[in-house]
């Protein structure tokens, strides 16, 4: 159970997140694994020494209690994941084709759509006193998520907020974009989202930088991170931007390799790391997990920065 008030922090405490958003069930055919953005990177920040708090809900169903097991095996919490009886627990099916590139079909409403927040839990919530808050656009799509979110932001207000974007066909809206950017002090997002965003709120799409430049300017953003697949990331924080260079492996899927550079991302920040080192490591993290099946394999942090030691 969380704190019901701050706990004294030693130096070696890891940031406290909370993870705002889905978690269901990827299908691939014959057989599934548990996933969604939200809780492939509470456990990947999990694994790297964060402290998360997930922030969901599932059904009353074989699925929604399968969820729970699992999400407890996985080093994650389950204080405030909720049990909604409105919707069966979230699923996707996941068709991946030759390169290891999924294509999503989201089954909706599920239970994270009926997410909850008691009064009381997000009063303990505040005193835990997180770092950082995570959230994205799908589970904030249906109108009851999107006020537990806007709870949270307003109930943390000294949490650093990561805007993962992670835009899914049917399930964004131009306006909810550009509203949960003007909340973020940190976005990532992929390069095809990019275009779509600079179309959607008016940012220029020539370049990366421009376009991160142009988005502090106007949402007063801290950080911002573009993922570029094989060829890596450029990063943004703070007048400075860098292209910083992959790291090539063989790709089993990629489902969950932007949840685990997003860990990595939220993981470098919070120690103040340079600029490329923190994208040298998110690059590192996100080729471990693009290398094994699945939004959660196992990996370590030793077998993560060993990617680098051959080249």
């Amino acid at each position: 159970m969380a704190p019901s008030a701050p706990e004294s922090r030693s130096a070696e405490d890891g940031p406290r997140i909370v993870v705002f958003g889905e978690v269901l069930w990827d299908c691939f055919g014959d057989h599934q694994t548990l996933g969604g953005a939200s809780l492939n990177f509470a456990v990947h920040a999990a694994r790297l020494g964060c402290r998360p708090f997930l922030v969901s809900a599932v059904g009353e169903d074989t699925l929604g209690r399968a969820a729970r097991r699992r999400i407890l095996e996985l080093g994650v919490p389950d204080r405030f994941l909720g049990t909604t009886p409105l919707f069966d627990t979230g699923r996707v099916s996941v068709e991946l084709d030759g390169r290891g590139q999924p294509a999503f079909t989201i089954h909706r409403p599920a239970a994270y759509d009926a997410v909850e927040l008691s009064a009381a839990e997000l009063e303990e919530l505040s005193a835990w006193a997180p770092d950082w808050l995570y959230y994205g656009t799908l589970a904030s799509m249906a109108p009851q998520a999107r006020r537990v979110l806007l709870e949270l932001m307003e109930g943390l207000p000294t949490a650093r907020r990561f805007y993962d974007i992670n835009l899914r066909q049917a399930c964004y809206t131009p306006e909810l974009v550009c509203d949960w950017m003007a909340c973020a002090n940190v976005v990532k997002l992929n390069a095809d989202e990019m275009s779509t965003i600079a179309s959607l709120c008016g940012l220029p799409p020539a370049s990366i930088e421009e376009f991160c430049r142009a988005g502090q300017a106007r949402y007063g953003w801290e950080a911002a991170a573009v993922t570029l697949g094989a060829r890596g990331c450029a990063l943004w924080m703070k007048g400075e931007y860098a292209e910083v260079a992959g790291f090539p492996v063989e790709v089993a899927d990629t489902v969950g390799a932007g949840d685990a550079f997003a860990a990595a991302l939220v993981h470098g920040l919070s120690r103040g790391w340079p600029l490329r080192r923190i994208g040298e490591f998110a690059n590192q993290v996100g080729a471990i997990v693009a290398s094994r099946r699945g939004g959660t394999p196992e990996w370590t942090v030793v077998e993560a920065l060993n990617l680098g030691s051959s080249q």
